[in-house]
């Protein structure tokens, strides 16, 4: 049976294991490098993680879907998809093991002036989250294929039809800790953007 809650609903430090509930932000690395194809592609089999200390989207939704790695495994993620997000002091970090050399990090910052990051049609594939989340008219247990909020299922998505999803107006994520796959967007506006290389393991979190 369909269960459904409306109004203005905030739950702390809020993490559900069946289906992770918002996406926390968006990677800016792989947006960069993938962020532009329109339908699915290969997730390169290695996570990264991202923090932000602020998300305020529009049109939400989430369901559960399998990304495919390059070497054909499937891997289970909650995809978090927004009409549009900004996103204030944004940290995003991915650890490469060098063999002969040990680790490098790849470190990447924005949106921590007055200007935040900016994106439209943003889809995360994300397995953990951890945040404090208030959503504004939310509706849980509604069937993927039949939500009205948000963008939608991606084009390609490896999604079941009729299972399960969730939807709201607005989401408000704060101290958001994240580890995803992939995202793609539709357009990514990183004001203030830094990047750094570094030795060692140097992550966001």
């Amino acid at each position: 049976m369909e269960s459904m809650a409306r109004g203005r609903t905030k739950w702390k430090r809020f993490a559900v294991v069946m289906v992770p509930s918002v996406a926390a932000t968006a990677a800016i690395g792989v947006a960069l490098g993938q962020g532009a194809l329109a339908a699915s592609f290969s997730v390169s089999g290695q996570q990264f993680k991202v923090a932000a200390e602020r998300l305020d989207g529009n049109g939400f939704v989430q369901y559960g879907a399998l990304d495919t790695k390059h070497n054909g495994e499937k891997v289970p993620v909650a995809v978090s998809a927004f009409d549009s997000a900004t996103i204030k002091n944004l940290c995003q970090s991915v650890v490469l093991p060098v063999p002969g050399f040990g680790d490098v990090s790849l470190n990447l910052g924005a949106g921590g002036g007055k200007d935040p990051v900016e994106a439209k049609n943003l889809y995360i594939d994300l397995d953990t989250l951890s945040a404090d989340a208030t959503f504004t008219n939310i509706d849980i247990g509604t069937a993927v294929g039949s939500t009205t909020k948000g963008p939608g299922v991606k084009k390609g998505d490896a999604a079941l039809p009729g299972s399960f999803s969730q939807q709201a107006e607005s989401v408000v994520l704060t101290d958001v800790k994240q580890t995803a796959w992939a995202t793609t967007a539709g357009t990514f506006k990183l004001s203030g953007l830094n990047m750094k290389v570094l030795k060692g393991k140097h992550e966001c979190y």
